[in-house]
């Protein structure tokens, strides 16, 4: 591909990507080398080694495999975890606790390989959250934060409706800036200048909320 992919995914609460992610990073991501995930529990080893193998098993299930896949967490040196995201093919960005993936990243150094990395990059959860300009984890704080700037969108992931607190804190945070408040199973794309997405997602702005239609813009 000419340009790069840029995913935001709220959760998989079924460990599978739904059928129409799926189609869509088969056809994108053409070039499988090394796939590299980046940690949001940076120290937590047992559960990065066993968090990676089971999503790569996720593009496995859908003939999507990488020929290697690496974590860089606390045991990666700064050097190594730079080269291999000079190398890779796809960075995906881990779910788990935002700030501690951040930290990891700006300790490391990790910014700039990141954000002009050539391959495509992926985020979940916390790592959708971190992708954005101004970045926001409600369950810390409701004052939103310098992001990697990857994207100029705002995202709350494994958002309910029914979850009338979290909602409320939307929309007092939506008076000064929009966040698009995605349920699991939803996903946002990024290639170039075209932006689509699939699955339930939200857009609170000035107060109020609204679904987005099929179609529709996000920006």
């Amino acid at each position: 591909m000419d340009y790069r992919l840029i995913g935001l995914f709220s959760g998989f609460p079924n460990y599978r990507f739904p059928r129409d992610i799926a189609k869509r990073l088969s056809e994108e991501l053409t070039r499988r080398n090394n796939l590299v995930f980046v940690s949001a529990w940076p120290a937590d080893y047992a559960r990065n080694d066993s968090d990676s193998a089971g999503m790569h098993g996720m593009f496995e299930e859908f003939n999507i495999p990488f020929a290697r896949y690496y974590i860089i967490d606390n045991r990666m040196e700064a050097s190594s975890a730079k080269q291999l995201l000079h190398e890779a093919s796809c960075v995906f960005l881990m779910g788990g606790h935002p700030g501690l993936q951040l930290q990891l990243i700006r300790n490391a150094g990790l910014d700039a390989a990141i954000c002009g990395a050539t391959a495509a990059v992926l985020g979940v959860s916390a790592g959708a959250i971190n992708m954005s300009k101004r970045s926001l984890d409600t369950k810390e704080s409701p004052v939103p934060y310098d992001g990697l700037g990857l994207v100029d969108i705002t995202v709350k992931p494994h958002f309910k409706l029914e979850d009338r607190q979290v909602l409320s804190t939307l929309l007092q945070i939506s008076m000064e800036l929009p966040i698009y408040a995605m349920e699991d199973d939803s996903a946002i794309f990024i290639a170039g200048d075209h932006i689509s997405y699939t699955g339930l997602i939200h857009e609170t702005n000035k107060g109020k909320i609204y679904p987005l239609s099929q179609g529709s813009s996000l920006l």
